[in-house]
């Protein structure tokens, strides 16, 4: 009689994360004196992306859960995570270094929202007729744009005119926001929808952008859209069920394609004559599957990869890219940060947080 062994289990390896730059891009980071922040919301990190006084490529990051808004705007950097809104500031003063690093970014101020699915945030004015600027937030679980309360988890500003109630529902799945004269004035949305989570059965062509300020949809048949910008008198957006990068044509009503991104594209970001945009493997649901990015993608013989890939805009070619693979499957926003070589930030899981003290000037 021999003794019975229970079986092995084999554990899968942990991913690991690999990440690979076009030839050019290090130099054209040099070169336009910038580096670039991202969030991705699957694995729960804040990127920052750098030189080393070497000139190779410098990756930080720090983990916050579902990180997915993020906007600069002078020192300050903005980002949304699974239940809150977070302001950091940069500490460092221009020539001054942190361990090698030249911009050090300090959590400052946390508001707590919940849950409210946030996507894009910026600062603006909410209405043109008022000039005070505030931080306005897409609200996609509750189908509207809201901005922060120091006694709520949100006050909602504006809706679009298709929705009739303010509910946790996710009807239309608002996601973008573009800020145009300092004003909140684009939004997209992946549906007119009304019910909830009706959003899901017109993801192929029920994708539209709206004038917040005169409540008009300016665009319509668009395929999930995302990421809104102004920026040099024309509104750039993603189509991201296509895998189009290009602009619309307000006179017209139409979409004009510039580029093809092979991923499904979250997070865009202008400096200079260069888009930098951020793509994503599709997850396999319903949500993301059944899109004309698979056609697209098939008939290119191509791939759906994750990662940021920089367009030139005067010629619409794809100049350089940075490559994602292993843990991190998808990204939601970018922005660049002008004359900042190598950024860091300090995170909420370390002693590292207790040590950083400043002092502002009496």
């Amino acid at each position: 009689m021999t003794d019975s062994k229970p079986p092995m289990t084999q554990t899968a390896p942990a991913k690991s994360l690999e990440i690979n730059a076009s030839r050019q891009f290090t130099p054209w980071l040099l070169e336009q004196n910038l580096s670039l922040a991202f969030t991705t919301y699957q694995a729960g990190k804040l990127f920052f992306i750098g030189l080393q006084p070497d000139g190779r490529l410098s990756v930080f990051e720090r983990t916050f859960e579902r990180c997915m808004g993020l906007y600069a705007q002078g020192s300050s950097l903005y980002m949304s995570s699974l239940y809150q809104l977070w302001r950091f500031e940069n500490t460092l003063q221009p020539g001054q270094t942190h361990n090698n690093y030249d911009a050090l970014y300090l959590p400052q101020v946390g508001y707590v929202t919940g849950d409210l699915d946030i996507h894009d945030i910026v600062i603006a004015q909410a209405d043109a007729k008022k000039s005070s600027q505030k931080l306005i937030f897409v609200n996609t679980l509750f189908s509207c744009l809201g901005t922060v309360s120091e006694t709520h988890s949100f006050i909602p500003l504006w809706q679009p005119p298709f929705i009739t109630k303010l509910a946790a529902e996710d009807r239309c799945h608002l996601n973008g926001l573009a800020v145009r004269d300092g004003v909140a004035r684009y939004v997209t949305a992946v549906s007119q929808s009304d019910v909830a989570d009706g959003w899901r059965d017109n993801r192929v062509n029920g994708g539209c952008v709206i004038d917040v300020q005169s409540n008009e949809i300016v665009l319509s048949g668009l395929s999930m859209p995302h990421s809104p910008r102004w920026y040099r008198d024309k509104l750039w957006l993603l189509n991201s069920g296509t895998g189009e990068f290009g602009y619309a044509d307000l006179e017209t009503g139409k979409f004009e394609a510039v580029a093809f991104c092979p991923g499904y594209q979250r997070g865009l970001a202008f400096h200079g004559d260069f888009a930098v945009v951020g793509i994503s493997q599709p997850r396999h649901n319903k949500t993301f599957s059944g899109l004309p990015l698979d056609g697209q993608l098939l008939a290119k013989n191509a791939s759906p990869r994750c990662g940021l890939l920089v367009i030139d805009l005067r010629s619409g070619d794809v100049v350089h890219s940075l490559r994602l693979e292993g843990v991190v499957e998808e990204l939601y926003d970018v922005q660049v940060l002008p004359s900042v070589r190598r950024p860091m930030a300090i995170g909420l899981k370390t002693d590292e947080i207790r040590r950083v003290i400043t002092m502002g000037e009496s």
